[in-house]
């Protein structure tokens, strides 16, 4: 059944992977990206099939249409998200709130990407889910990791 997914950093390279296969699968696809790290041109191959809003999820997200959320906004590599430490936590965490907010409003699903950085250093490998993890909160990275 096609879906109308709004994918939010689907400029990115995994959001925009992600905005293929939904296209491919059949899905109406909107992308939030206020390309911070994202850029237009990885959607090239698809620009015409994809409704682009340029927004920043730190914000409120606008009203939109869509059946289900894929969340990946977030500056992801240390050069990205170390540039603005504070802005990056920002949309981690206030990014997430504003799109789980925005889903719940409407009650549809949302998907939040994350990542094994919330972990920070790991003692333990592979991580389980019970473990709690080795985050150095006032690290280089600790911006990144406590926002995940």
């Amino acid at each position: 059944m096609s879906k109308r997914l709004l994918i939010t950093g689907g400029a990115g390279f995994i959001g925009a992977n992600a905005v293929r296969r939904a296209l491919a699968d059949g899905h109406q696809v909107t992308v939030i990206d206020n390309l911070f790290t994202g850029f237009l041109r990885n959607l090239d191959a698809v620009r015409d099939q994809v409704a682009f809003v340029e927004h920043d999820v730190v914000e409120p997200l606008p009203e939109l249409d869509c059946d289900a959320v894929m969340h990946l906004a977030c500056p992801a590599s240390p050069p990205h998200y170390q540039r603005d430490p504070v802005y990056t936590w920002e949309t981690a965490v206030l990014g997430t709130r504003n799109v789980v907010r925005f889903a719940a409003e409407r009650g549809i699903p949302v998907l939040i990407a994350s990542t094994s950085e919330i972990y920070g250093d790991p003692a333990v490998t592979p991580q389980p889910e019970t473990y709690w993890g080795n985050v150095n909160p006032i690290g280089e990275r600790s911006c990144y990791d406590e926002g995940k």
